[in-house]
Formats: structure tokens, C-alpha cells, sequence
């Protein structure tokens, strides 16, 4: 915390550092040097597939913007959304397109990036743009079935899939509506702004000039929801992805083989002249997803070695401890949700070690593990893009080109949603109580650690 927001530097090596005091920590109380590396490897190991995500995203990205799709969504944008609408329309985009995908990196990497270029067109701050982006992603990505974290909380917890998104609805719906009313009123005060007509007629004539553009060239944002929706898995859909938007880049932009290979590796470089246009398509790449994927990594080795020296169990239970009733209960899980968020910096530790510490105190309390599944991805799939050295903030604020903590007052649903789920648990609202059967059974989850 001191090196983002004091030194205003990179988190990496404070992490790298402090897995090198959990690791003398655990020497000093006895642990062998091989159970330490252990538990950093299987720490890795969980996000293997999350890194190879990254990859894709940062390889597709370039493709995407070298053929075209990319600069079609940003030109279409600028010609029908409004002012008045668009910090609506951005959050309900977002949340539809990471309902079908299941993922909201995935939905900020595209969509949302050309959402952002639209957004400066129509002059209106991009941190308040990139808070109904990530609203609307990290809505869809939490009420999807095809999500990886949605699957997660309901494994960790014992409850089915689908029922486990209908439980989150009570809380993420209203949370949405309340975000969707203040972009609808902080929309108006853009509604009655002469459009910047000169900055939009200059950004939709660069990319005239710069690409061949059509609507056949939404054809592999086309594919990749397609595939999402016929549930292929994330890895093959967006390869298939990055293969169609080299393709296209051949065939619609005159590109070569040379320039698709460099658009993967380093991305695109915009070179207009324009600085509202090359500042907003020179990106991606998988050398530019290094900086994420290296904090990720270290970020898993960290929660993999406090796993494992059982630091963060030991501080759960001594939370358990002072927990007073079934509300103390569900706000202490959405809160250590929060925390392990802020100290491991990944969104699936938040998800996985709550959901396997807590799953017996709610069997213990009478409480169904929906209410559990519920408080683990309110306080963890939603305020991950909420903390700049977490892998969800970093990633967004690296993708939209805006700074974490600028953008955090305006991610409303995403901090909305938590306070509902405490408020919720400390009322005793939609509260469900456990079945006969899982009173009398231990959770699967307890098993798991």
C-alpha cells in the first residue's frame, strides 16, 4: 500500500518482498523449505489458465485492432450513443457482453476499450467512462454461468451453480439499479455539452483513413460470444478470436503475415498523427500483458505461501473468534473477502479461502451455503478491479489507461454491492436458512482444506 500510494510505484517487488518474509517466517516456526516451495508452486498453479487468459487477451487485442475491429466498434459508437445515454448503455453493453462470455477482462479488453475511445469522442472523464465499464463487466462476469469465479464460489460453498446466481441477484440487481439511476443522472450533465463535433469528426476521419472499415469486421467479437455461449472454454474461444482477427487483418486491411505476427507480440502502433487516436488504439500485445501476468504470478506465489504457513487461516480463525450471530457472520465473509483481495492481490484466493474457512461455521450457524457462496463473490469477484495491486485492478487500470483510484468512485455497483450484502446480513434479508439435509451433513467445501 505504501509503494502504490506513496511512492506511486509498481507493486511487484513489495509482493516479491513479502514472500520472502513468509517464507523466513515459516522457516523460523519449523516449516521445511520444500513445504514452503510447495505452497508457492500450488499457489501458481491456480492461475496457470488465468495467465494463459492474459496472454490471449493481449494477443487478440493487437489482432483486433490491426483488423479493424476495434476501430469499427469506436466509429459505430461515435455515431449513434449520446451523452445523456452512454454512461447507461457502457454499463448495460458491458454486463450483457460478460454475461455471454462469462468473462469481464475479457469484456473490458474489448468492448470496454472501445467504449473508452467513444467516451473521449463525446468528452466526457474517463474515469467515470472506465467505473460503468467495470460495473457493467464485473455484473456479468459474477451472474454468468460460464464464469470461472461464479464456478468457483459455488464449488467452494456446496451449492449448485444456479442457484448460487439466484441468490447473488438479490444483491448485485439492486446494486445495478442504483448504479445504472447515478450514470443516468451524471449522463445529463453531458446531455446539454455541444458535442466536441470537432473531436469526433477528427477521430471517425483518422480511422476512415487509417482502416478499411464494415460491419463484417464485428465478426470475431461475433465469434467469441457465440463460442461463449455454446460453452467452449475461454482458452480455445479466444484463440479462435485472435486466429479471425488476423485473418481479417489480411484480408480487409492488406496486412501481412509480418504484421499480424508483430500485432500479437507487441501489439498495434497507431501512427495517425492524431493523439486522441494513437493514445487510444497503440496497446496490446503479449509483451504488453507481461506487467499484469508478472504481478498475477507473484500475487498467487504470495497466497500460495501464506496458504501454506497457514497465516491467512490463523487470521480467519481469530475473526471466527469475536463473530457474534448470523449477521456478524456474513459481514465478517464479505469483509475477509475484501481483505484477502488487498493481501493475496487475486480474486480467486478472495473466492476459494473464505468459502473453504467459513463453510463450516455456516453449517455450524444453520445457514445455507448460498449465503456463503453470495458474501464471497460480493466481497471478492466485485472489489477485485477495486485495489490497484490486486490482478483485476491492475489489469483494468492497464487495458482502459486510467489509474485505479481514479476510477474507483465510480465503479458503483461493483462497491455497492458488498455494502447490500452486509446490510443484508446484518438485517436478516433474503437470509436463507440451511435445508434439513445440509444441517445434518458436513459442506463439501470443509473437506477441501
Amino acid at each position: 500500500m505504501i509503494q502504490i500510494v506513496v511512492f506511486k510505484g509498481d507493486p511487484q517487488i513489495p509482493i516479491l518482498l513479502g514472500i520472502v518474509a513468509t517464507a523466513l517466517m515459516g522457516k523460523f516456526i519449523g516449516f521445511r523449505w520444500a513445504d514452503l516451495e510447495e505452497g508457492l508452486l500450488n499457489g501458481i498453479r491456480i492461475g496457470l489458465s488465468s495467465m494463459i487468459i492474459l496472454m490471449l487477451v493481449g494477443m487478440l487485442i493487437g489482432t483486433w485492432i490491426l483488423s479493424g475491429t476495434v476501430p469499427v466498434m469506436i466509429h459505430m459508437g461515435l455515431q449513434t450513443l449520446a451523452p445523456a445515454i452512454f454512461l447507461v448503455a457502457a454499463m448495460v453493453i458491458c454486463a450483457v457482453v460478460s454475461v455471454a462470455t462469462g468473462t469481464s477482462w475479457g469484456t473490458v479488453g474489448t468492448v470496454g476499450l472501445a467504449l473508452i475511445g467513444i467516451g473521449e469522442g463525446l468528452g466526457i472523464p474517463l474515469p467515470l467512462v472506465a467505473g460503468a465499464i467495470i460495473s457493467g463487466a464485473f455484473f456479468g462476469d459474477k451472474m454468468s454461468p460460464l464464469s470461472d469465479t461464479t464456478n468457483l464460489a459455488s464449488a467452494v460453498a456446496g451449492v449448485s451453480l444456479f442457484s448460487h446466481i439466484r441468490h447473488m441477484s438479490t444483491t448485485t440487481v439492486p446494486a445495478m439499479l442504483i448504479a445504472g439511476a447515478l450514470y443516468a443522472v451524471l449522463g445529463l450533465r453531458y446531455a446539454d455539452n455541444a458535442l466536441d463535433l470537432t473531436t469526433i469528426s477528427a477521430i471517425t476521419r483518422n480511422l476512415e483513413a487509417s482502416f478499411s472499415l464494415s460491419p463484417w469486421l464485428l465478426a470475431p467479437a461475433v465469434l467469441v460470444m457465440g463460442l461463449a455461449i455454446l460453452r467452449v472454454p475461454a482458452i480455445p474461444s479466444l484463440f479462435l478470436g485472435v486466429m479471425a482477427g488476423g485473418l481479417l487483418a489480411i484480408l480487409a486491411q492488406g496486412a501481412s503475415v509480418k504484421d499480424v505476427f508483430v500485432a500479437m507480440q507487441s501489439g498495434y502502433v497507431s501512427q495517425t498523427g492524431f493523439a486522441a487516436v494513437d493514445n487510444l488504439l497503440t496497446r496490446g500485445g503479449l509483451n504488453g500483458m507481461m506487467w499484469t501476468i508478472s504481478l498475477v504470478f507473484l500475487a498467487l506465489a504470495f497466497g500460495g505461501m501464506l496458504e501454506r504457513t497457514r497465516a491467512l487461516e490463523t487470521v480467519l480463525e481469530s475473526v471466527l473468534k469475536r463473530v457474534k450471530g448470523r449477521g456478524g457472520l456474513m459481514v465478517s465473509t464479505v469483509m475477509t473477502s475484501m481483505g484477502v483481495n488487498a493481501l493475496a492481490g487475486d480474486p480467486y484466493l478472495s473466492v476459494a479461502l473464505p468459502g473453504r474457512m467459513y463453510a463450516p461455521a455456516y453449517a455450524k450457524a444453520g445457514l445455507s451455503g448460498r449465503n456463503l457462496s453470495r458474501a464471497i463473490e460480493d466481497g471478492g469477484t466485485l472489489v477485485s478491479p477495486l485495489i490497484p495491486w490486486n490482478s483485476g485492478g491492475a489489469y483494468c487500470s492497464s487495458i482502459l489507461g486510467v489509474a485505479t483510484l481514479a476510477y474507483v468512485p465510480f465503479a458503483f455497483a461493483n462497491w455497492l454491492t458488498p455494502l447490500i450484502s452486509m446490510a443484508y446480513g446484518l438485517t436478516g434479508l433474503y437470509v436463507e436458512p440451511a435445508e434439513a439435509q445440509t444441517r445434518r451433513s458436513s459442506y463439501p467445501a470443509a473437506d477441501l482444506s
